[in-house]
């Protein structure tokens, strides 16, 4: 091997490791969430495909309650190509010392238990809670929610600027149909 076949390995191997490095950086989130301000109806404008919503076409929404017990009651609901409504509830569980923004969620209960939770973490938060950022530490799972059906172009932008920064793919996210 020649000399400048062995800088060229070199520099692709540096640039490769480089690109991979953001998004094994560990997901940062915001640094608070006032869950009484963020409970209540989410439009999902856009997300990264996924397979417990592979029949979820248009209208999906998830809806938060705060419970007395310190948890989240959680209802995800979507339209189906059939027309039909497809309704998924479960529970959220808020991780300790994160200021309220790292959740786990759950939809699976075995006689009241439940042995399978899921990251949601809130990695963008617009001031007003007029839309949010979820994502995963594994940057696998990812979504922008709006109180609104649709979100402004600036918005829109500014929810993107968070999922680059975060090291997510955004050409990895689709749009949701909201009628």
């Amino acid at each position: 091997m020649d000399i400048k076949s062995l800088i060229f390995s070199f520099m692709f191997f540096v640039f490769t490791a480089l690109l991979g490095q953001e998004s094994s950086k560990p997901l940062e989130t915001v640094k608070k969430v006032d869950l009484n301000r963020y409970v209540g109806l989410w439009y999902e404008i856009a997300k990264i495909p996924n397979r417990f919503q592979k029949d979820c076409q248009s209208n999906t929404t998830a809806e938060y309650s705060l419970r007395d017990d310190g948890r989240i009651n959680v209802k995800n609901s979507c339209s189906r190509s059939d027309g039909k409504r497809n309704v998924t509830e479960g529970v959220a569980r808020i991780v300790e010392n994160s200021n309220n923004s790292k959740l786990e969620v759950s939809f699976f209960s075995i006689l009241g238990i439940r042995p399978v939770w899921g990251d949601y973490w809130i990695i963008g938060l617009d001031d007003n809670y007029q839309y949010a950022v979820i994502g995963d530490p594994d940057r696998k799972y990812g979504w922008i929610l709006s109180r609104t059906q649709e979100l402004s172009k600036k918005n829109l932008e500014e929810a993107f600027q968070i999922l680059r920064a975060k090291g997510y793919d955004t050409k990895r996210f689709e749009f949701t149909k909201q009628k």
